[in-house]
C-alpha cells in the first residue's frame, strides 16, 4: 500500500521572475513606426502637391473666349397691337327658299355665278293663278262700266246712291282679286334678294317644293365681318372706327385691313369677354364667309421700351435671362469680355424682337447667338458673323 505524502511548502520552487524585453524588439518598433510615419506623410505631401499643381495648371490653363455674336440693347417705340382669332361672316348671306308650296317647272340660275338683285332664279307651276287672274281682270272690267253706268243716273237722278255704291264696292272687290292673285304669282317666281354669288343648286325641275325648301345659297363677297372677342381688360382699349388688320391660313404673308364698326355693350357672363365685330372689304372676292381668321388691333402707340432679339434671350423653368457682355481686367492687366448672365423680365415680342420690362437698360451688348456654349463668366470673343437679322418686310400682326 502506497502512502501519498505532502511535499512542505518550504521544498516547492519559488515563482520565477519576469524577464526584460530585448532592446532589439524596441528598436524594431521604433523603425516601424517611423517608416509609417513617413509614408503617410509622404502621400499626405504628394496629395497637397498633387492638388497645387493640379490647380495651378487650370489657373494658367483657362480656356480659349468663345465666338458669339452680340447685339445691343434698344430704345424704341414697338407698334401697340392686340391679336385675337375669330371667324369671317357675310354682311348678306341667305338661303334662297320659296314663300309657297308648288311643283318646279324652271330653274333659271346657274349655279356659281352671280346675280344681281331681282334676277329671276325658279318659276314654280301658277297656271290657275294665271287663270284667276285673267278672271279677276275680266270682272275688274265689267265693273268699272257697272259704276260708271250707276254714276251717270245717280247723276241724273235716275238712280239710287245705293247702286252706286255696290259697283264701287264690286269694283273694289275685282281689284283686290287681281292684287291678291299677282302676290300669289310673284311668290311662285322666285327672285334673288340682293346682288351676290349664287353656291350649289339644291333642287331639280319637277320636284315638289315645300316653303321654306332651300333652293340655293346668295351671299354678297364684296363686304365681310370679321368677328372675334377680346378679354374684359383688353375692352376698354377698343373703339369704333380703330384699324384692324386680318390674316387667314388660305393666303398666308397677305394681310386684309378693315375697321372695327360694331363693340357688343355686353360682356358675357360666362366667359367675361367681349365681342366685336370689324367690317373689311373683299374686292377680289377670295374670302369666303366661315374662314378663320387672326384679327390684329392697332392701338396707340406706348412709350418706348427696352428691347433685344428674340434669340438673345434664354427661357427656362427658373427665370428668363440673358448673357450680358462686360469688360473685366485681367490679373496681366489686359481687358477682356466675360458674359454674365442676366434676368431679365421678358414683356411682348414683335417682329422678331422681345421687349424687356427689367434687367437691361439702352446700350448693354448681350450674346444674341451662341449661348448654349456658355455659362456665367465665361470669356467671349466677338464673332464677325452678325446676329440674324429682322426680316426686311415683318409679318403685321
Amino acid at each position: 500500500m502506497t502512502l501519498a505524502t505532502e511535499t512542505p511548502p518550504a521544498a516547492r520552487s519559488a515563482p520565477e521572475k519576469p524577464r526584460p524585453r530585448p532592446v532589439r524588439m524596441i528598436r524594431w518598433f521604433i523603425i516601424i513606426g517611423l517608416l509609417l510615419a513617413i509614408l503617410v506623410g509622404g502621400l499626405v505631401g504628394f496629395n497637397a502637391f498633387r492638388s497645387h499643381m493640379i490647380a495651378q495648371f487650370f489657373a494658367n490653363n483657362k480656356p480659349p473666349p468663345i465666338n458669339v455674336s452680340i447685339a445691343e440693347a434698344k430704345s424704341e417705340v414697338v407698334p401697340n397691337l392686340l391679336t385675337a382669332v375669330g371667324d369671317l361672316a357675310a354682311v348678306h348671306q341667305v338661303n334662297v327658299t320659296s314663300d309657297v308650296n308648288g311643283r318646279i317647272t324652271d330653274i333659271l340660275f346657274t349655279p356659281g355665278s352671280e346675280v344681281k338683285a331681282g334676277a329671276k332664279l325658279l318659276q314654280l307651276y301658277d297656271a290657275p293663278e294665271q287663270a284667276d287672274l285673267a278672271n279677276y281682270k275680266a270682272q275688274v272690267k265689267v265693273a268699272e262700266l257697272s259704276l260708271d253706268r250707276a254714276k251717270q243716273l245717280a247723276a241724273r237722278q235716275f238712280g239710287p246712291q245705293a247702286t252706286v255704291d255696290q259697283a264701287q264696292a264690286s269694283f273694289d272687290q275685282a281689284n283686290a282679286g287681281i292684287a291678291r292673285t299677282e302676290a300669289v304669282i310673284s311668290q311662285k317666281l322666285v327672285r334673288a334678294p340682293f346682288d351676290g354669288v349664287l353656291g350649289v343648286r339644291r333642287v331639280e325641275v319637277g320636284q315638289y317644293l315645300t316653303a321654306g325648301t332651300q333652293i340655293v345659297t346668295l351671299t354678297d363677297l364684296s363686304r365681310l365681318y370679321t368677328n372675334f372677342t377680346v378679354t374684359e381688360k383688353d375692352s376698354g382699349t377698343l373703339k369704333v372706327g380703330q384699324a384692324v388688320r386680318v390674316t387667314v391660313d388660305a393666303y398666308p404673308g397677305r394681310v386684309f385691313e378693315g375697321k372695327i364698326t360694331t363693340i357688343e355693350p355686353q360682356i358675357s357672363a360666362e366667359t367675361r369677354n367681349i365681342r366685336v365685330q370689324g367690317t373689311l372689304d373683299n374686292p377680289e372676292h377670295i374670302l369666303k364667309p366661315g374662314m378663320f381668321a387672326t384679327t390684329t388691333v392697332v392701338l396707340p402707340d406706348k412709350p418706348a421700351v427696352i428691347t433685344v432679339p428674340e434669340t438673345a434671350v434664354d427661357y427656362t423653368l427658373y427665370g428668363d435671362s440673358v448673357f450680358l457682355i462686360k469688360e473685366e481686367k485681367a490679373d496681366d492687366g489686359k481687358t477682356g469680355l466675360t458674359a454674365v448672365r442676366t434676368f431679365v423680365r421678358v414683356g411682348e415680342r414683335v417682329h422678331g424682337r422681345a421687349v424687356i420690362q427689367t434687367g437691361l437698360k439702352a446700350g448693354d451688348r448681350v450674346v444674341a447667338v451662341g449661348q448654349l456654349k456658355l455659362q456665367s463668366g465665361a470669356a467671349v470673343a466677338i464673332s464677325k458673323d452678325p446676329p440674324p437679322p429682322i426680316p426686311a418686310t415683318p409679318p403685321r400682326y
